[in-house]
């Protein structure tokens, strides 16, 4: 059985504290916030809480370097993302959401001293937010090797051109630096080394955040999924991270942990919908008896529990072997984690819109927003098929013949 140590049962026990005291009773104005203002406004409530969470110490906690962060292990910080993976409000307000805390370990890992001056002590303040752009409406970018947008090389500059979307917080009004992905070798006979990142500040000219998109309705909860196109975009060589070619290189080293943070999120998300399930099953009366007596129901929440404890136990044992061995060593158990924390999610969320009915399909509990994630999951970050087939490739390896 897993144990945490000392240090990591008393941030669980103070961020448990500041949950109820700070983001449970502020979540109704969240989703008020978040559909009154748009994807295009600061949320008031997101900025109060910000300067608590700093003043009590939970702040930048993912981030194993010490000199910037808290100096978590992933499988020390992975409890901690899990409580707050129980509220859409809670991840910002401790400045550890997506895509920030990946562009942050990029910035950090990968980073020249001029890069984490002007970009990286910004965002560990808090001050100013960041965006992702990979993903292209024009191909199937789960297949990252076909994504077609350009970064050309003119003299001490790089010229980028492309459209993207999915690219998460491009709305925000503090959003100041994207790291892209496109292509610098196009006709590298090696595909994953035809693309690189590049640092864009989004006041380049040519930087256009065409719109919002809209996730299952909800816009900005939790993510402010954009469309952005770069037209011609000028910036200094000086921009590049790592080295041409080395875009994935750098994707792989983001993705590791990024996906344990959004699985062990995913966990404690259904721990909240179990609650609300058992809640709301034990207070409503069907058919003459409490909906929890109803044998289907209690069918289900035995089986959510069951997939909650599986979920936990197999994504903890991921954060552990890629403590041990590193990401590249453990990229099974970092793509079984992927297909089973969200589909896990979607079950038991779906189980706890059937105990709610109707009011189960508007976001009165925050069920709905809820199943919107979890479901989005199931794509981003890589789909489940692409997952699987990796986990099926390993598997079936181990049985071929060896090669003489």
């Amino acid at each position: 059985m897993f144990e945490f140590s000392a240090r990591v049962q008393e941030l669980q026990e103070r961020i448990r504290v500041f949950m109820e005291t700070h983001i449970y009773p502020n979540e109704a104005r969240f989703y008020r916030e978040a559909e009154e203002l748009g994807p295009w406004k600061v949320l008031p409530v997101v900025e109060e809480l910000k300067p608590i969470a700093r003043r009590e110490g939970l702040w930048n906690l993912f981030l194993p370097e010490s000199d910037h962060g808290a100096g978590l292990s992933n499988f020390e910080y992975a409890p901690l993302c899990e409580i707050m993976g129980r509220s859409h409000l809670a991840p910002e307000v401790f400045n550890c959401s997506a895509p920030d805390t990946g562009n942050m370990e990029v910035l950090a890992r990968y980073g020249t001293a001029e890069q984490q001056e002007r970009w990286l002590k910004p965002l560990l303040a808090g001050e100013i937010r960041s965006c992702f752009a990979m993903t292209e409406p024009a191909v199937a970018s789960s297949d990252a090797t076909n994504i077609e947008s350009s970064i050309v090389r003119d003299g001490d500059d790089y010229i980028i051109n492309g459209r993207k979307w999915y690219t998460t917080n491009a709305t925000d009004p503090r959003c100041r630096i994207c790291i892209f992905m496109g292509k610098t070798d196009p006709d590298n006979p090696n595909r994953h080394l035809q693309q690189s990142m590049i640092l864009v500040p989004m006041d380049t000219p040519g930087v256009r955040v065409v719109r919002p998109i809209a996730v299952f309705g909800f816009y900005g909860v939790p993510d402010r999924a954009s469309e952005v196109v770069f037209e011609n975009v000028r910036v200094p060589a000086s921009n590049m991270l790592l080295g041409e070619g080395r875009g994935f290189e750098i994707a792989q080293g983001r993705l590791g942990p990024g996906r344990i943070h959004h699985c062990m999120r995913l966990v404690g998300l259904a721990e909240r919908m179990l609650e609300l399930m058992c809640r709301r099953s034990l207070s409503r009366v069907a058919f003459g008896k409490p909906v929890a007596e109803q044998g289907v129901t209690v069918e289900r929440i035995a089986e959510a529990r069951i997939l909650i404890e599986q979920a936990r136990l197999l994504t903890l044992n991921a954060a552990w072997r890629m403590d041990k061995v590193g990401n590249k060593a453990a990229k099974a158990e970092i793509a079984m984690i992927k297909v089973a924390a969200p589909k896990m999610a979607c079950q038991v969320i779906d189980w706890t819109i059937q105990a709610f009915g109707g009011g189960g399909t508007n976001n009165d509990h925050g069920i709905a927003s809820a199943y919107a994630t979890a479901r989005l999951l199931r794509l981003a970050d890589g789909p489940d098929e692409v997952h699987r087939n990796q986990i099926g490739r390993m598997e079936l390896a181990r049985y071929r013949p060896a090669r003489v």
